[in-house]
């Protein structure tokens, strides 16, 4: 089998990208859609990284660095896919990316209903940090979720 291949999404990836994740991805934001993704690859080419592994996409992770906190977002694996080094390879390259940017501790938000999602989170060396509870607002027109 062949290692995965990680790469920066580009402009090009974005519809492909909303199409994986309809089929990966565990619930979907408010900003799951191409004018979200699209501000996101513009403000922050690096940030939105993809795993290919035979010309076929088969991964992805958001790794959004602030200059200050380093959010892990949309970690997603296709299921073809699973459980075979795709997940390792993308945390590695996000965290290596926050690494070079000079972050010093990554987070990542997982469904509490997820329990796929936080068995790999677990087995990637992250925990929940049990005295937080996320607390959000959507902005501007957009319907509350």
């Amino acid at each position: 089998m062949t290692q995965p291949q990680i790469r920066a999404a580009v402009a090009a990836d974005l519809d492909a990208v909303l199409s994986f994740w309809k089929v990966s991805a565990e619930g979907t934001s408010i900003s799951d859609d191409r004018a979200g993704i699209e501000r996101l690859v513009a403000r922050d080419p690096e940030a939105l990284i993809l795993a290919e592994r035979d010309g076929e996409l088969a991964g992805t992770v958001i790794a959004g660095f602030d200059g200050w906190r380093c959010h892990l977002y949309r970690l997603a694996v296709h299921p073809d896919h699973r459980r075979r080094g795709v997940g390792g390879a993308l945390l590695a390259a996000a965290e290596e990316r926050f690494v070079r940017l000079g972050g010093r501790r990554a987070d990542a938000m997982v469904l509490d209903h997820n329990a796929l999602g936080q068995h790999a989170w677990r087995a990637a060396e992250y925990g929940p940090q049990e005295q937080w509870t996320r607390w959000v607002k959507p902005l501007g027109a957009a319907p509350r979720a």
